[in-house]
Formats: C-alpha cells, sequence, structure tokens
C-alpha cells in the first residue's frame, strides 16, 4: 500500500522503494513493537558534513537494508548533501530474479 494514498501499489520495485526509505528514515527504538526496526541514519543528519560522516551514513545504510530489506541486495550506497539534504544513490538487484535497480535521490533527512 502507498504510505502517502492508500493506493496498492503493483509494482515491487515501488514497494521496495517505499520500504527502504521507510527503513533509512525511521530511527532505532522509535517503533513500539518493533524497537530495532530502522537504521541509525536519523542520529547521524545533524552531524557536521565530512568524510567520517559519509562512511557512517553509508554502513548504517547498508547494515539496516541487509537486516530489513531481503529482497534487495545492495551493491553501492552513495550519500550525497545538496540544497541543505542528505540524499543517497542506491545501486544494486533484487534477490529473486538479480535484476538491476536504481534509486537516484533517494530522501535521507534534510
Amino acid at each position: 500500500m502507498n504510505r502517502y494514498t492508500g493506493d496498492k501499489i503493483e509494482d515491487e520495485q515501488e514497494h521496495i522503494k517505499q520500504s527502504v526509505a521507510d527503513i533509512l528514515t525511521t530511527q532505532i527504538g522509535t517503533r513500539i513493537q518493533r524497537r530495532d526496526y530502522g537504521s541509525n541514519i536519523p542520529k547521524l543528519i545533524d552531524r557536521p558534513i565530512d568524510r567520517v560522516l559519509i562512511l557512517q551514513i553509508a554502513s548504517c545504510a547498508v547494515v539496516a537494508l541487509n537486516k530489513w530489506e531481503k529482497r534487495l541486495n545492495i551493491s553501492q550506497f552513495k550519500p550525497e548533501f545538496k540544497d541543505g539534504k542528505v540524499t543517497a544513490k542506491i545501486v544494486g538487484s533484487l534477490a529473486n530474479t538479480n535484476k538491476q535497480i536504481n534509486y537516484d535521490d533517494m530522501l535521507l533527512g534534510g
């Protein structure tokens, strides 16, 4: 189901994209029935931008996605900072078909 409209999502890649965004933007510990769901990215968003932060965001993302989104195999996760927003380019493949996916400008915060 689309989280904004309530419409049924027919395309698996769109469902995965929505799931990825939810995982990455949900802070661990904030879900009542699933305390370990999400990522630590929300804790990192307001830190000064440097190479260490970029590596921390990428690491948190890949760990969370490997744990929570089994339909996706990540091959590249590249955070980007522009116009006061944190986005990411995600490259990977679907686990069941090996079909290549690219999610550009996935909003992580800002």
